[in-house]
């Protein structure tokens, strides 16, 4: 008799911690095992709400990339996970009552209170888990996106901005630039034919005074149709022009090498005047008009901020065509050292990748440019979504510390969206570098090269124009040309 007693109170016991801890996984299950089926009829209607209002709200991937690009969205999805963690405590605990009444109160034995501490810390880790987990990456993009991105406005926000350079958007004012008179409107890109952002490897390495950007690449995309070009900039040109109102040479040029640009805005602040900061001005001022096209936005990656970006990715595989050797090559400490790296499918960690990128020691700047683009399509096309989970707070803290850029937090949704139009495999990818695009040397008795920038133009437009055309004619390759290890 004892036992049949002691058998039913363990049986009472359970199920109310089995009700509410099947409530706490899908609310509303703990009701229907607790016997009231209206009740939870009711929160799986609930349930079906929330989930449809989910579904209209993230529908596709770039809907949830937009989600997580905006602090707004952040701030509300915050808000949502707190109160959906609200709604399961109170479906649980209901669950539990619920079930309670319907067994009668009973005495648990000390082994029975065991039991049910265990029951109730395996329920709470049910409970908070996934909301805890969710709020840090929820924290950490917001603190991400608020550190990185500044409140400047959108390249259609501006009612007229005179950028130097062609007819690529806008009409050729009296003194040769581009006058761009843009309304906003509900399309971000209205009125641009382009928009152009100009992506930086800036080289902070130890010893050196100042930034360098040895990488000067500008992506060039068509909102209509997705087509992507890829403007190279080798940083040895020297006397590159300057837009209209900038400079204090009397050359009317920058006079030394262009990777130098962000130097010379410290040095000289008083010669490169504009909305950003004098470096933010003559980089993309003097980029500008050397390609002949407007530059909207520009973002800096710290090549050293690179190698822990592809640390924490676990490392990356580049098909490397030739064995690279680099008897000093600089390391990121200051020190030099040698560097060998074979021909064929390496998988590099971030001290390599980044060596990869930027010796030079055995060829020259101009194959140095292939080897960055290469890198960079490797880290984009190897990143899986897992690694960026599993790893997206230390990269977070990593870009918070490597990447400048004067894109804005608003303009990051109207970006998201143009991904999906984007062919990746028909990316034309163009470097302006000797000897077809050197006009002459210099002529006041120092070393360097001149650039014929009218060629640099009139090729600039060919390819955006007519870009199938302009990768026959003008022998171009789609960056897979270039980075991925011939077939058999």
């Amino acid at each position: 008799m004892a036992s049949a007693t002691h058998s039913s109170s363990s049986s009472g016991a359970a199920r109310p911690l089995l009700a509410a801890f099947a409530s706490a996984l899908i609310p509303g299950t703990g009701q229907f095992l607790a016997g009231d089926r209206r009740k939870g009829r009711n929160l799986m209607i609930v349930n079906l709400a929330i989930i449809a209002v989910l579904v209209f709200f993230f529908h596709d991937k770039v809907s949830v990339l937009t989600a997580f690009v905006r602090p707004s969205s952040l701030a509300l999805m915050m808000i949502a996970n707190i109160g959906l963690l609200g709604y399961r405590i109170w479906a649980a605990d209901d669950a539990y009552r619920t079930a309670s009444a319907a067994a009668g109160r009973r005495t648990s034995t000390g082994a029975q209170g065991g039991a049910m501490l265990a029951a109730v810390a395996a329920m709470a880790f049910v409970l908070l888990t996934p909301h805890v987990v969710f709020g840090y990456y929820d924290l950490v993009q917001y603190s991400l996106l608020t550190s990185v991105f500044g409140e400047n406005e959108t390249a259609a926000d501006a009612t007229t901005t005179t950028v130097p350079g062609s007819t690529a958007a806008g009409s050729v004012t009296a003194s040769g630039g581009v006058t761009t008179t843009v309304a906003p409107s509900a399309d971000p890109w209205e009125g641009e034919e382009r928009l152009n952002i100009l992506l930086l490897g800036g080289d902070f390495g130890a010893g050196r005074t100042g930034v360098r950007t040895d990488t000067m690449i500008t992506v060039s995309i068509d909102p209509e149709s997705g087509d992507v070009a890829m403007f190279s900039v080798p940083r040895n040109w020297t006397q590159a022009a300057l837009p209209e109102g900038m400079g204090v040479w009397d050359c009317d040029c920058y006079p030394e090498l262009i990777n130098e640009l962000w130097i010379a805005g410290e040095r000289y602040p008083e010669a490169f005047p504009g909305p950003g900061s004098p470096s933010e001005n003559a980089v993309k001022g003097v980029i500008s008009e050397f390609l002949g096209i407007p530059i909207h936005y520009y973002a800096m990656v710290n090549l050293d901020g690179f190698v822990d970006v592809v640390d924490s990715l676990g490392g990356v595989d580049i098909y490397v065509p030739e064995q690279v050797i680099d008897e000093d090559y600089p390391h990121e400490d200051g020190t030099v050292e040698r560097i060998e790296i074979d021909a064929g499918l390496q998988h590099l960690n971030g001290h390599l990748a980044l060596a990869y990128a930027r010796t030079r020691h055995q060829d020259s700047d101009y194959f140095r440019m292939n080897r960055q683009r290469c890198v960079i399509e490797a880290v984009m096309e190897q990143t899986e979504p897992t690694d960026l989970i599993l790893n997206f707070g230390s990269l977070a803290d990593v870009i918070k510390r490597s990447v400048t850029t004067d894109i804005p937090l608003d303009a990051l949704p109207d970006l998201v969206a143009l991904l999906p139009d984007i062919d990746r495999d028909a990316i034309v990818s163009i470097r302006f570098i000797p000897p077809d695009y050197h006009l002459k040397y210099r002529d006041d008795g120092k070393p360097g090269r001149i650039a014929n920038t009218d060629l640099v133009h009139e090729h600039v437009q060919f390819v955006i124009e007519d870009p199938e055309r302009a990768v026959v004619e003008l022998g171009l390759e789609n960056l897979d040309d270039v980075c991925e290890e011939p077939s058999a």
